[in-house]
């Protein structure tokens, strides 16, 4: 293929081929933590933001707030959260990770770096800045059409 005859659909496909590659060794690597990929972001997400609640997981990861609660009796069962009432609001629970939730975060985030430097291996930083700003152009392009779907939902 001439650099200057390579067909959309095959830039895309290469892109899916990425994702997907990805996603299984993440998955690989990340199995060694004893949690599931649901489980794995949910507590990735209550890293972030400590003392969160069930509500604002359930708005964070865009699922609802009953698909919440199944993962953190879960996880709760399993000693990788806490969740004790807010003292101003009983309906509200805090979230925080126990000591065990912590050290499979912090076990993930080695594997989400190795991983990272092993996929830019042999790029120099001018290639991953060229990709970087590629690829922000594609998701421009994929949020506009995003916005004429949510145009046209909101006028039915």
């Amino acid at each position: 293929m001439e650099n200057n005859r390579i067909k959309n659909k095959d830039v895309i496909s290469q892109l899916i081929i990425f994702a997907i590659k990805h996603r299984k060794i993440m998955q690989n690597y990340l199995d060694d933590t004893g949690v599931y990929q649901a489980q794995h972001r949910l507590l990735m997400a209550i890293s972030h933001t400590p003392n969160t609640s069930q509500i604002d997981l359930a708005k964070l990861m865009d699922v609802s707030p009953a698909t919440i609660a199944v993962s953190l009796k879960k996880l709760e069962k399993e000693g990788y959260i806490n969740r004790e009432k807010d003292e101003t609001d009983n309906r509200l629970n805090k979230i925080t990770l126990t000591e065990i939730g912590n050290s499979v975060v912090e076990q993930s985030k080695q594997i989400f770096k190795s991983t990272d430097e092993k996929v830019f291996e042999e790029f120099t930083q001018d290639e991953k800045y060229t990709l970087f700003v590629l690829l922000k152009k594609l998701n421009a392009n994929l949020e506009k059409m995003e916005d004429v779907i949510k145009l046209g939902k909101e006028r039915t």
